[in-house]
């Protein structure tokens, strides 16, 4: 077994972790070790926009995880599709950047976590962001995170634009500026037609600095806790063999709201009674490890089209040609294209004073991005639900890292979630009959117009039967001070020195929108804590 030593180790080069490493080898006094299971990001589907229909799903890059049946979904299961790769799900993902809304950060601070309101969090989003229309008082140029307009556009996705705008919802330019309400077009997290994962915008520009050392295909096996205090990590290689990273200052966990839970579990760090079950030697009995989790549940519509989508232009070979050239000539064209590109911040009535449901609109349609598209003209219309009530747990299998713990999502089990995904439905199909979006449409094809727009059993049922995630876990390291935190307001793990989580795993509740920039911002937020605390030189009693 190898031994090396540094100041700081993180554990995970995901969406925070890449933020992580940049901010803490800035000081070339400061060593650290940045450790990732995946590879390196040398995928060329990685840094193409449209590469996520050939990233998901595959192994290589892609943990798969895939939840257990669950009740809510009439005992269906999920796929999870979480990046194992430089740059964790940054690399994976649809490039939505959307922050959430101010009151989802002021509910935190509300909730004891001081630092962590909206007028807190505001400047840590700027100082990451390059923003391609400038800066103002909501947004920075400066950063190294690129974030752009649209490339690409499509008559079906202007059309439900004008529709939800004839139906009565306002037209929002910048749903992360002054306020989130209305229907708009995506911003990315993309440049001149390639994607800017966090390894891009991060790791990148670090990668040389000879205080900072990246090591992939390197899972870790458990954190070392001596004392009640965390002194390093150890690690499997690709070839299985193990290795030590010893840390002068601190651990840091960023291994997603499913990793994250599971290597505190298997070092010790959980519910007691289940740690025993696997024959873990309970270090730190922290009930909430692995509870609290939340995600976003999408009703996927789709609408059968009298004219051609994108589904007609990918079909043939010779189509697929034309289009890889003008993407190869001019990074123009279908390959820029994001997850979705239109969308919208609604409110399901007047009894929420904020958007309680979000809109992803796709010129194109599929059972899931890497099965493609239907052989049939039809565009996608999904709506999901901002803050569910509804919480699930991440549970160990086995003490072995190597083998996935099981995912239980607790979809739609509180009633408020049901009448507000419903409700969403309706929304959806109101605006499908709206001009000019309903002269385009030749079917309702998912749901059937057979379904009564008003039948909310049958709409619920069928919610029940076909949503899917939009890969939004969160919540399985809470940040706060009761009996269910993991960690508290500067993201320390409760009762071990020198342990921090910094991740999506510790949003107490999860925030009204896509998680990724939110992840950035929570490792640009850790950054600046575990500054602060080395230049004061700052301790915690073991028993905090």
């Amino acid at each position: 077994m190898s031994e090396v030593s540094a100041d700081y180790v993180i554990v995970g080069a995901g969406s925070a972790g890449c933020v992580l490493a940049n901010r803490l080898s800035a000081d070339s006094s400061i060593k650290v070790v940045l450790l990732e299971a995946g590879g390196r990001d040398w995928n060329p589907w990685i840094h193409i926009p449209v590469g996520y229909f050939k990233t998901m799903h595959n192994p290589a890059v892609d943990w798969c995880y895939r939840t257990e049946p669950d009740p809510g979904l009439n005992g269906r299961q999920l796929d999870w599709p979480r990046g194992k790769v430089l740059g964790g799900s940054s690399s994976l993902n649809g490039l939505l950047y959307v922050r959430g809304q101010p009151a989802d950060y002021d509910r935190w601070r509300q909730m004891g976590n001081a630092g962590w309101g909206w007028d807190d969090v505001l400047p840590l989003f700027k100082r990451s962001e390059k923003q391609e229309r400038g800066a103002d008082d909501f947004h920075g140029d400066q950063g190294t995170l690129a974030v752009s307009n649209m490339r690409l556009q499509r008559p079906i996705c202007d059309a439900w634009v004008a529709a939800a705008q004839n139906a009565g919802y306002p037209f929002n330019p910048d749903y992360n500026g002054a306020s989130q309400e209305g229907v708009s077009y995506f911003q990315l997290t993309a440049e001149k037609g390639r994607r800017c994962s966090s390894a891009v915008a991060f790791l990148k520009p670090a990668k040389g600095r000879e205080n900072l050392k990246i090591v992939t295909h390197a899972q870790t096996q458990k954190i070392l806790i001596e004392d009640g205090r965390a002194t390093g990590v150890i690690y499997r290689d690709q070839a299985g063999k193990t290795h030590t990273v010893r840390t002068r200052a601190e651990v840091i966990v960023s291994s997603g709201a499913i990793g994250s839970p599971q290597v505190l579990m298997c070092s010790g760090l959980g519910e007691g009674t289940q740690l025993q079950e696997h024959g873990i030697d309970v270090i730190r009995d922290l009930p909430g490890v692995g509870k609290n989790l939340q995600d976003h549940l999408q009703a996927r519509l789709v609408f059968k089209c009298n004219e051609p989508t994108l589904n007609d232009e990918v079909r043939s070979l010779f189509n697929q040609a034309r289009i890889a050239l003008k993407y190869a000539m001019f990074r123009a064209g279908p390959m820029t294209m994001a997850a979705s590109l239109a969308t919208g911040f609604l409110r399901t009535g007047d009894h929420v004073a904020t958007p309680d449901i979000q809109f992803h609109i796709q010129p194109w349609s599929a059972d899931s991005p890497g099965e493609g598209v239907h052989p049939f003209s039809a565009f996608t219309m999904s709506v999901c639900q901002l803050r569910p009530e509804s919480r699930g747990e991440i549970r160990l299998a086995s003490p072995d890292i190597r083998i996935y713990p099981t995912i239980h999502p607790g979809y739609l089990a509180t009633e408020t979630d049901c009448r507000t995904l419903v409700e969403g439905v309706k929304i959806a199909r109101r605006i499908a009959r709206t001009a000019p979006l309903d002269a385009k449409i030749a079917e309702e094809f998912r749901p059937s117009a057979d379904l009564a727009m008003d039948d909310y059993d049958g709409t619920l049922n069928w919610a029940r039967n076909n949503s899917v995630s939009i890969y939004h876990p969160t919540g399985t390291c809470k940040m706060g001070s009761g009996s269910d935190a993991v960690v508290d307001a500067r993201l320390r793990v409760h009762g071990i020195d020198r342990l921090r989580v910094a991740d999506c795993s510790i949003m107490p509740e999860i925030v009204s929108g896509n998680t990724n920039a939110p992840a950035i911002m929570i490792g640009e937020k850790a950054s600046d804590l575990i500054l602060e605390d080395r230049r004061v030189g700052a301790t915690r009693p073991v028993t905090a």
